[in-house]
């Protein structure tokens, strides 16, 4: 581990100073695009306008033979006019014959517009000092002004055993998504299924009368993302739902996003546009949550003491949930000031 003083220190010279603070960003859906495929390509200006992140993705889902072609358009992407998108990129994983040429070569070709690169299969904190190490040394090569930041995804049983040390492993740390499908072969679950609950993990209720029992579906990730909930933010980092494989299932989609959210997840991967809009909705708050918060706020404008709103006690506590969610509030007022106006902000 890093000694305090040296942690926010650049491991290269010439490299750009690592962030105290992370940016300040909306990102309620990162937004994955095949980049090889001409016709998806053509599409990320219009995707952007809507998404709050586009992410070009090298790895899962490009075959083998298209990983060139999805660098490369990945890189074209990256030229393209975004709006105020943020622009991230899937690396290959660290042990892949394609990793080395992805990292080189997106940082020489898109330099200071690419904010994110999101590391596959991270499984401990060394893989993130790896990659620490190698983009402060790109950085300073190709003079980039600032820092590249890293989004790991929690997809092996090991990962999740270290997700505390991967969420403080470097400055760089952006967040953590996780990803249920690899996590599931890691495990030797038995589902093939990609998020969300499963129909064979279930709860029953005691027998009742005439012998009916109430069974209940449950949430095989419940653990998972509350223990990856828990390390990103005690290292201040964003911790976020990843992919909901069923594109058909928007009720299903939307409850288990909603779950994230509830649970202090700030975004959700979107695999095609339709769930765009869903993590758009589920992650920006409630009208009328935003509007009792302010309320709080407006009773205890320092945070100290106790009111009385609707009959329910405010305390120091209330207070501090009340301004995470305007905090969130103004965050979607800025981008989309409609909303602004419906929350009163």
């Amino acid at each position: 581990m890093k000694p305090p003083r040296q942690f926010f220190s650049p491991l290269a010279a010439g490299a750009p100073q690592p962030w105290r603070e992370m940016p300040v960003r909306l990102e309620r859906m990162i937004h994955f695009v095949p980049p090889h495929l001409e016709k998806v390509r053509a599409k990320v200006p219009e995707l952007a306008r809507e998404a709050d992140v586009i992410l070009a993705n090298l790895e899962d889902a490009i075959p083998a033979d298209a990983k060139e072609a999805a660098r490369a358009g990945a890189i074209e992407m990256g030229r393209m006019d975004l709006g105020g998108a943020g622009l991230w990129a899937r690396i290959n994983a660290l042990n892949s014959p394609w990793h080395l040429d992805d990292v080189t070569e997106l940082v020489a070709g898109l330099g200071d517009r690419l904010d994110v690169i999101m590391v596959p299969k991270v499984e401990g904190h060394w893989d993130i000092h790896y990659m620490d190490q190698l983009l402060a040394l790109l950085e300073a090569k190709h003079g980039l002004k600032k820092p590249i930041l890293l989004h790991a995804l929690l997809e092996t049983a090991q990962g999740v055993a270290n997700v505390e040390a991967i969420a403080g492993a470097s400055p760089r740390m952006q967040g953590i998504s996780l990803g249920p499908a690899d996590l599931a072969a890691s495990r030797k679950m038995k589902t093939t299924r990609v998020g969300g609950g499963h129909p064979g993990y279930r709860v029953l209720g005691d027998a009742g009368e005439g012998g009916a029992r109430v069974s209940v579906q449950q949430d095989l990730w419940h653990y998972t993302f509350a223990k990856m909930v828990d390390a990103c933010a005690i290292h201040g980092i964003k911790p976020f739902y990843g992919p909901f494989g069923d594109i058909a299932d928007a009720e299903a989609c939307e409850q288990q996003f909603r779950n994230a959210y509830l649970m202090g997840c700030v975004g959700a991967w979107s695999l095609h546009p339709s769930q765009i809009a869903i993590a758009r909705r589920v992650f920006s708050p409630d009208v009328e949550e935003v509007k009792f918060a302010l309320r709080i706020l407006a009773a205890m404008p320092d945070g100290a003491g106790v009111a009385m709103l609707d009959g329910k006690m405010q305390d120091d506590a209330t207070w501090k949930q009340a301004k995470v969610i305007v905090d969130l509030a103004k965050l979607v007022a800025a981008k989309e000031p409609e909303m602004g106006r419906v929350y009163g902000i």
